[in-house]
């Protein structure tokens, strides 16, 4: 739960810093507000990581992205936002290098993935998912899914934004609204290989500067 917390107060403190503190005003951090909401984030929580974005006397939290392989050549992209970045470069370099893996140069794998904002949503009873999908095809939407109850839906990642106001502006209600590394492919490995991957994964996760990891290993069947 701390560090959900940790993690959302960083990107509510990211997003005030691009778009302002006024909810009403700035729609990311409106979908953020939203989402602590959700995860039970104290308020007080909330309150503090939008002060200390319009606070000076801060530090400033700077989102830096990371590309390597890991065991047996699979691609891991780590995205992290950090106060000081030769502190986080130099702990994931480290991760790597533990774990048979190493870091490559920035965007390196970037031709690996496409990056795509993804929106989890309330269904409505009313709502007929092919006519909705039609009508978010002009918003950018390229998939949407059900899920246990709520609507997936994935979209450009320039087109996060449009996606928002569409979904706002019909009463749906957001859950989460998240971008994504989303891998053109995946890469098999054998229950052995998995697990040497998995140390290196889970010890990236564990970085309290890392915000999100994204690989190109095949899913456990």
């Amino acid at each position: 739960m701390a560090r959900v917390f940790t993690k959302l107060g960083k990107q509510i403190t990211i997003a005030v810093r691009d778009g302002g503190p006024d909810a009403d005003t700035n729609p990311r951090l409106r979908v953020l507000v939203q989402q602590a909401k959700k995860e039970n984030m104290p308020k007080e929580n909330v309150e503090r990581a939008i002060k200390k974005a319009s606070s000076r006397e801060e530090s400033d939290y700077k989102e830096m992205v990371y590309e390597g392989y890991g065991p047996h050549g699979i691609a891991i992209v780590v995205e992290t936002a950090t106060d000081n970045p030769t502190r986080t470069v130099g702990n994931i370099r480290s991760y790597f290098n533990k774990h048979g893996g190493s870091l490559g140069t920035t965007g390196s794998l970037e031709f690996l993935f496409d990056r795509k904002c993804v929106f989890h949503v309330v269904k409505k009873d009313n709502v007929e998912l092919e006519e909705l999908e039609l009508d978010l095809i002009d918003f950018g939407v390229d998939e949407l899914v059900e899920d246990e109850g709520e609507i997936v839906l994935y979209g450009e990642f320039t087109s996060y934004s449009a996606i928002q106001k569409y979904l706002e502006e019909n009463g749906f209600e957001i859950t989460t609204a998240e971008f994504e590394r989303i891998p053109n492919d995946f890469k098999s490995v054998t229950e052995e290989q998995r697990t040497l991957v998995n140390k290196l994964l889970d010890k990236i996760e564990e970085d309290d500067d890392v915000q999100n990891v994204f690989h190109n290993m095949e899913e456990e069947a």
